[in-house]
């Protein structure tokens, strides 16, 4: 959690002409902030594991390029209701800091340590032993998309990043993607910075533009330097795109309307092949692609659909135990804590440490599977007592 001024989490020397959000707790050191946490109220992972002996170790701690435990920790005492609390604003963090953080880990990602843990090497080759599309009929998936988060080794996290590195990179980027030839692949580019209002208002309807990050992202200096160095880039099918200096520096993203999630995949990895051709991206052996908020490290991957259950989710019980099941997060189509609408949800995997990014696909594939298949049972169900009701109405006759 990058300061909102600079990463080391002390007062740059030109704020005035920097364009970071309100500062909240600016002024406390990290001492004051640590005890603001332990008098406070939170559930955090942060409040959990960061002990009184683990923060006497680490508070004088700064990485290669000067990020320190303040940077980490700002914005989940800043937000005290995170549920995380922390974030790296740079790669080196997860090592100088790794008393904190892979405790943090090890509980969000459930695995009992880290000790000789090692993530596995980057694989997309799909098993055609599992349907290329999950739903040929168009019954029940409306759509498909996966995405993967990289950073770019040599920079700082998005947190840690000064707005020369910001920019720098949004135009090694674009560079790199506007020199696409695959007809796959090939699009435009779109700087958020100076965007006409017509070009907005058609990203918004596209459901492509990316927002300003809430408070806590705010609190971790990712929103500094607002709109600048950022922007997306999109192919001129609509069906792949990159947003650039969001959370992270890369969200790599492929979709379609309907179920193929063989071409969706298939997509995805040629794009992040023709950038890591350009561009080495930040990889640790023990934590894999390094991101931002630490739930993402990993494969940082999200597969995901929109499903239409409307049996299924009736039994909510039931309906958690697939997701369960199948390593599957499911939420409302406008993403964590809304509510469905017509029985349509968003279901993607939950796991992204210490599988493959096929292995993410292959856990989504598995719990569609799953719950289509839940849904034709009840339906039928459902059909056979519409026509008993129907013989029974007969016979009153």
């Amino acid at each position: 959690m990058g300061n909102v001024i600079n990463c080391n989490g002390k007062d740059a020397t030109a704020v005035i002409k920097r364009d970071v959000d309100d500062v909240k707790n600016a002024d406390l050191s990290v001492e004051e902030l640590f005890e603001k946490l332990q008098e406070a109220e939170s559930n955090s992972m942060l409040k959990k594991h960061l002990t009184k002996d683990i923060f006497e170790a680490l508070k004088d701690k700064t990485t290669k390029q000067g990020c320190d435990l303040k940077s980490c920790i700002k914005s989940g005492i800043d937000n005290l209701d995170s549920g995380i609390g922390v974030y790296a604003s740079d790669g080196d963090a997860y090592t100088v800091f790794a008393p904190l953080l892979n405790p943090i880990i090890a509980d969000y990602h459930k695995l009992e340590s880290l000790d000789d843990f090692k993530h596995p090497t980057q694989n997309f080759k799909f098993d055609d032993a599992l349907p290329a599309d999950l739903d040929p009929e168009n019954e029940f998936i409306i759509s498909t998309r996966v995405r993967v988060a990289r950073n770019i080794d040599g920079y700082p996290l998005r947190g840690g990043m000064s707005e020369d590195q910001t920019v720098e990179l949004e135009q090694k980027v674009k560079a790199i993607l506007e020199e696409f030839e695959d007809a796959d692949l090939k699009g435009k580019y779109y700087p958020l910075k100076g965007m006409d209002e017509k070009t907005r208002k058609q990203l918004v309807e596209d459901h492509f533009l990316f927002k300003k990050g809430d408070r806590f992202l705010a609190s971790a200096g990712i929103n500094n330097f607002w709109p600048n160095g950022r922007g997306i880039f999109f192919n001129d099918n609509k069906t792949f795109l990159v947003w650039i200096n969001e959370e992270d520096q890369l969200r790599i993203i492929s979709m379609e309307q309907g179920a193929n999630i063989k071409s969706v995949f298939g997509r995805l990895e040629k794009a992040v092949a023709a950038i890591n051709e350009k561009l080495e991206f930040a990889f640790n052996e023990q934590l894999g692609y390094l991101t931002a908020c630490p739930t993402n490290i990993g494969c940082g991957e999200r597969a995901s659909v929109h499903i239409r259950v409307p049996l299924t989710s009736q039994n909510k019980e039931a309906f958690e135990d697939i997701a369960t099941r199948n390593n599957l997060q499911i939420r409302g189509v406008d993403g964590e804590h809304s509510e469905s609408k017509g029985g349509v949800y968003d279901v993607s995997n939950k796991r992204r440490l210490g599988i493959t990014e096929w292995d993410g696909v292959k856990d989504l594939i598995k719990g569609c599977q799953e719950l289509m298949e839940s849904e034709k049972k009840l339906k039928a169900k459902s059909d056979e007592n519409q026509d008993g009701n129907n013989d029974e109405n007969k016979a009153d006759l």
